[in-house]
């Protein structure tokens, strides 16, 4: 049966395959920069960013060169920055020890900052034809119901289960046809909600589709509660410019600028909390002023609602005691600095109250 389903995939796929910017060409940096940039993240939302990141480093050599400030402002808007640091220091590692090619080897490729063993399989199978199964989110769906597997898809069992099925049905010297039809379909019939079925050419197939569940496949962990933080923010003027401050490199939103503050502690008022947190980052007193603004954003282990207020010094010269690096810039100027999407809405809310 594994033929039957292979030869249908197949078939399906040549008619039906997604047209995308990282397609119809191989060229393994392209390659590995979609695979890097989809992790997490829808296609629609990559695409745009994929061909603004190609045009401005084209090469792994043009990425390698680049500052990392330049990169960060590429990939803004993304979302989990650690993906673009990861693939900057990645792109010098393979210029400055494989000649600027990009590792056709998938235990070589996951020696690489922010390659794991999918992303290796992806870019081994579709950029160079290797015999790797791979399994991300659209494999994992369209796998569990095609064999109705009872295990929760991200479960270490699950997990090997539907690895195991990959590889039983990989086609060797198709490897690359064959995931990428398993992530089509997976993208276009067999969908999270409302699959389509009765288009999908594994219908026959299917084993969840025939017992009526492949609405409950694939199994999902238990959902484990979002903690929720509430942080804040100040924007420091002096003379007609605001304070900014670089976060350091590692951690989460790394190397983007943000307006500074930070987290509330239990029975602490939003204006003593920044007091001290200004204090502590920067080694300042200030004075907290009215509210500019109250923001909310969800990310993936953690909710938070960053209060921002204005606020202005009360002596002294600020010093990045925990940031990187600070700078008074024009609010105009805010744009030429990268900015997590909260800091991001409070400089456009700043830009528009100047204007």
């Amino acid at each position: 049966m594994a033929e039957t389903i292979i030869a249908s995939l197949l078939k399906w796929f040549s008619q039906n395959a997604r047209v995308l910017p990282w397609r119809g060409h191989v060229n393994p940096y392209a390659i590995w920069v979609s695979e890097i940039m989809l992790q997490q993240t829808r296609v629609e939302t990559v695409i745009p960013y994929f061909e603004r990141w190609m045009e401005r480093f084209p090469t792994v050599s043009a990425l390698a060169q680049a500052s990392e400030e330049e990169v960060l402002a590429r990939w803004e808007g993304l979302g989990y920055y650690a993906r673009a640091r990861n693939l900057h220091r990645a792109s010098q590692i393979v210029v400055s020890q494989c000649g600027g090619s990009v590792p056709t080897d998938p235990q070589a490729l996951q020696q690489l900052p922010g390659i794991g063993r999918y992303t290796a399989a992806a870019i081994a199978s579709i950029a160079f034809g290797k015999d790797e199964a791979v399994l991300d989110g659209n494999v994992r769906r369209v796998l569990a119901r095609l064999f109705d597997v009872v295990e929760p898809a991200r479960s270490p069992q699950g997990e090997r289960k539907l690895l195991e099925l990959a590889a039983d049905l990989l086609p060797l010297g198709q490897a690359s046809e064959y995931n990428q039809a398993l992530m089509d379909l997976g993208a276009m019939i067999c969908t999270p909600r409302q699959p389509r079925c009765s288009d999908c050419p594994l219908r026959g197939y299917c084993v969840a589709f025939a017992r009526g569940v492949q609405e409950q496949r694939p199994v999902k962990l238990p959902k484990v509660a979002r903690p929720h933080h509430i942080v804040t923010a100040a924007v420091i003027r002096r003379d007609g410019v605001v304070l900014i401050a670089r976060r350091p490199s590692n951690g989460l939103l790394g190397g983007l600028w943000e307006f500074p503050g930070g987290k509330l502690q239990d029975g602490e008022e939003l204006s003593a909390c920044l007091r001290r947190e200004i204090l502590e980052e920067l080694g300042v007193p200030i004075s907290v002023g009215d509210s500019l603004g109250v923001y909310r954003h969800a990310y993936t282990h953690f909710k938070v609602t960053l209060y921002a207020f204005h606020c202005s010094l009360v002596h002294g010269e600020p010093v990045p005691i925990q940031a990187s690096e600070l700078r008074w810039v024009q609010p105009g100027d805010l744009f030429s600095f990268p900015m997590g999407k909260l800091d991001r809405q409070i400089a456009l809310e700043i830009q528009s109250s100047v204007e």
